[in-house]
């Protein structure tokens, strides 16, 4: 914008200082060959005395002689009998006998300047002519300093309006950017931020409304973060009250299920408080060690695996994978992967939970030998399933892994079913040694898992 500013002033300032230093330059030279004309004639005046008294050539001489001193001009007298006297003018012959004849004065030119033609009577001899060129040249002495000084105003006019453009320019893009800057803050999370109003008026009212806006959404998240905190602590006194009664409803395969359910709530909901009473702009920085994550979870749902007898197997890492995310949130993604794969597989359906890295990225991969997915596009998109469910388990997933610079995958697996690949975005490389292994059973009489290839 400064520099657009810059170019239209001088576009416009260029354009008005032409449009009066051409007119102005023209009639500056035509003032200085008036007064050439007007110094010629002057001289005439000097020498015509002399002529029009005696006619001699002596005297005649010494008049033009008087009137040259302090000049260029040339002056000279052509005599009734045709002898030319002092410095004549160049014009021809035929002009000066018309004008000896005609008795006229007159001003003509040459290629030196203009010339004055004096016709003046030289007693009985008869009419002589006194010529006085004025030897101003192509250009009169006096344009072109006039000229240089109108150029250099000019120039000054130009400079200063461009200088003036590009000051109003300056607080234009400087507000702008202000701006700019306070809405990448906003949009990254910093709900502190805020505009003093400054600049143009259309840039101030945009600066208010920046901040009325910056105000309205800070007031609606920690409104919204209080609202799931207050909710989420509400729910810990039913779930307490539930989980007391499923204790005491005895042991057996349903009431695992339910203990298992009833620990998996509990998670979310202090994953859930956590979240919520995070500082709005907060990011998490903490790290976690997805290969411990993995096993952890993959030993969690082991128990309902082998209670709907669906043979799995884990391809976990034999070395620590240290990830962007917290703890938490790893394990609340890979819980909504394979709490997917519970729900929409029949029970005995096998799967396989398996780690991979790349120079930058750690990627887990859960695949099963289900029905697979019809449409992994529908699948990826917030709030779609196309499985009766809500579709924001994905979501939360594929949220994760974008946060780090990653990504997730949705495609066929090698069982038959769908594979879904959550890739995370290290910040250095990770070593491709693997093990190939089942995780440690908590239950000793549990049976050992078939292997086979994921």
């Amino acid at each position: 914008m400064r520099r657009s500013l810059a170019l239209v002033a001088l576009a416009v300032t260029s354009m008005v200082a032409l449009a009066f230093l051409i007119p102005s330059a023209l009639v500056v030279r035509d003032a200085a060959a008036d007064r050439a004309v007007i110094r010629a004639q002057h001289r005439a005046g000097a020498v015509i005395p002399a002529v029009a008294a005696s006619g001699d050539p002596a005297a005649v001489d010494r008049a033009i002689a008087s009137a040259s001193v302090g000049g260029r001009d040339r002056v000279g007298v052509t005599m009734p009998g045709g002898a030319r006297i002092g410095d004549p003018s160049a014009v021809a012959p035929a002009v000066i006998a018309r004008v000896r004849d005609g008795g006229r004065a007159l001003e003509t030119s040459t290629g030196g300047g203009p010339v004055v033609l004096q016709p003046v009577p030289a007693g009985d001899a008869g009419m002589a002519v006194v010529e006085v060129d004025a030897d101003a040249g192509l250009l009169p002495p006096g344009v072109v300093p006039a000229w240089l000084v109108m150029f250099l105003v000019a120039v000054f006019l130009v400079a200063c309006s461009i200088l003036a453009a590009d000051r109003l320019g300056r607080r234009v893009v400087g507000s702008a950017r202000r701006l700019a800057r306070a809405a990448a803050r906003l949009g990254s999370g910093d709900l502190t931020v805020r505009l003093v109003p400054e600049g143009p008026p259309e840039l101030v009212e945009a600066a208010y409304a920046f901040n009325a806006m910056a105000d309205q959404i800070a007031q609606r998240l920690t409104a919204e973060r209080q609202f799931a905190a207050d909710l989420s602590h509400r729910l810990r006194t039913p779930l307490t009250a539930l989980r007391l009664h499923i204790d005491r409803l005895g042991q057996g395969p349903e009431m695992r299920k339910a203990r298992l359910a009833m620990t998996r709530m509990e998670q979310e909901i202090d994953i859930v408080i956590k979240t919520a009473q995070r500082p709005g702009g907060e990011r998490a920085t903490t790290m976690c060690d997805a290969t411990e994550v993995v096993r952890d979870r993959v030993a969690f749902w082991s128990v309902l695996a082998e209670d709907q007898r669906r043979r799995w197997r884990l391809d976990a890492l034999d070395h620590p994978a240290a990830v962007p995310v917290g703890r938490g949130e790893l394990a609340a993604a890979l819980d909504a992967v394979l709490g997917n794969l519970f729900h929409h597989t029949p029970e005995g359906t096998e799967f396989a939970v398996t780690m991979r890295t790349a120079p930058d990225r750690v990627g887990v991969l859960v695949s099963d030998a289900g029905p697979g997915i019809a449409d992994p596009g529908l699948m990826l998109q917030r709030g779609r399933s196309g499985g009766g469910s809500t579709g924001l388990g994905l979501d939360i997933v594929r949220r994760l892994a974008a946060s780090t610079g990653g990504e997730l995958r949705i495609d066929r697996s090698a069982l038959g079913g769908a594979r879904v690949g959550v890739w995370l975005r290290t910040t250095g490389a990770q070593p491709r040694q693997r093990r190939r292994g089942r995780v440690p059973r908590r239950r000793p009489a549990e049976r050992t898992p078939p292997t086979g290839s994921p």
